[in-house]
């Protein structure tokens, strides 16, 4: 059996704030390398086996200090890069607010895409086919993964079978932890009811 840690990236200046999407240079802040530094010696103390991270700066600061605690090295893998947010990267949550796709991908994540960006159904079935890879290729680890908040999200609602419209019944916060056991070669995963799911790292 494998375990995944799925991490959402520690905290930055623009969180709740901007749609930072895949914008370039999105650094951590000081009370993001702060929670960074304990979630290294959370999953240190889980005896985490593999690190990988999605390619944005935030995400790759998080793990590294996960890798330095775990005295791991760190995969980039672009499957779990965040969601590709097209024309609206870069825009904040008040200029979206007064777009009509914008509610109505909020609505409808099921069949909507972002203008120039992706869906919500090919974010799932990336991230969804990268944690079988992996978990086929380390069946016995115990691997972190360093995200954001839709990819893990995504996969949340597909082992628990919620629909995507569904989304916002499952929070993910900066710095928490969501733990997937994977129980066989087939993929069958199980993922806390509860909707923390594992641990929340505070500032």
């Amino acid at each position: 059996m494998s375990t995944v840690f799925l991490v959402r990236h520690a905290d930055h200046a623009l969180v709740n704030r901007t749609l930072v999407g895949r914008t370039a240079g999105v650094a951590l802040n000081s009370a993001g390398i702060r929670q960074a530094g304990l979630l290294g010696e959370l999953l240190s103390a889980q005896q985490v086996t593999v690190v990988q991270s999605s390619p944005r700066l935030r995400a790759r600061q998080t793990a590294r200090s996960i890798s330095n605690a775990c005295e791991l090295p760190v995969a980039v893998v672009p499957a779990m890069d965040e969601v590709d947010t097209g024309d609206w990267t870069g825009r904040s949550f008040d200029e979206l607010d007064q777009d009509h796709r914008w509610h109505r991908w909020n609505l409808h994540r099921g069949s909507a895409a972002v203008p120039g960006g992706e869906s919500m159904l090919e974010v799932q079935a990336r991230v969804i086919r990268h944690l079988a890879r992996t978990s086929l290729e380390f069946p016995a680890g115990r691997i972190a993964i360093v995200s954001h908040a839709e990819p893990i999200r995504a996969a949340i609602l597909y082992y628990r079978r919620i629909p995507l419209d569904d989304f916002a019944r499952v929070q993910v916060a900066p710095a928490s932890i969501t733990t997937l056991d994977v129980r066989d070669l087939q993929g069958e995963v199980i993922v806390p009811d509860n909707e923390s799911a594992g641990f929340l790292v505070s500032s």
